[in-house]
């Protein structure tokens, strides 16, 4: 009974669980949206100064092997040819402007009031021109 015992709370504890983690969480607002792309831009930019250093450090390591080499007397093929490291500079974050909806731009309205009604009081046979056969 106690072996029993111990798979029900098992299944119930785990069934709760994944209840929980199947629950749908709200839409993110604009402040937390903003916050997740400077967020973002500022791990771009660390990423980029990362790469900045560890291009310095090989430098410097190369460097210091050809100049050990010719001091050996040692026959090195020449370094190839690379791309010099770029400095990324300091960090700076220009938010992009939000574009406002369709909706909120007035793109489908008409570009003056309305005086009368889209339709009159006309039969559309009397409208339309009557067709001979």
């Amino acid at each position: 009974m106690n072996k029993t015992m111990k798979t029900l709370c098992a299944a119930v504890v785990l069934s709760v669980m994944s209840s929980a983690a199947l629950a749908k969480l709200p839409a993110p607002s604009d402040e937390a949206k903003a916050k997740a792309a400077e967020a973002a831009a500022k791990a771009a930019w660390a990423g980029k100064v990362d790469a900045y250093r560890s291009c310095m450090a090989q430098d410097k390591v190369a460097a210091h092997y050809f100049q050990s080499a010719k001091v050996a007397a040692k026959d090195v093929k020449p370094p190839a040819a690379l791309p010099p490291c770029a400095d990324p500079g300091a960090f700076s974050y220009a938010p992009t402007a939000l574009a406002k909806p369709l909706e909120a731009s007035g793109a489908h309205s008409p570009p003056a009031t309305a005086t009368s009604p889209p339709s009159g009081k006309a039969p559309a046979a009397a409208i339309a021109p009557a067709k001979k056969p």
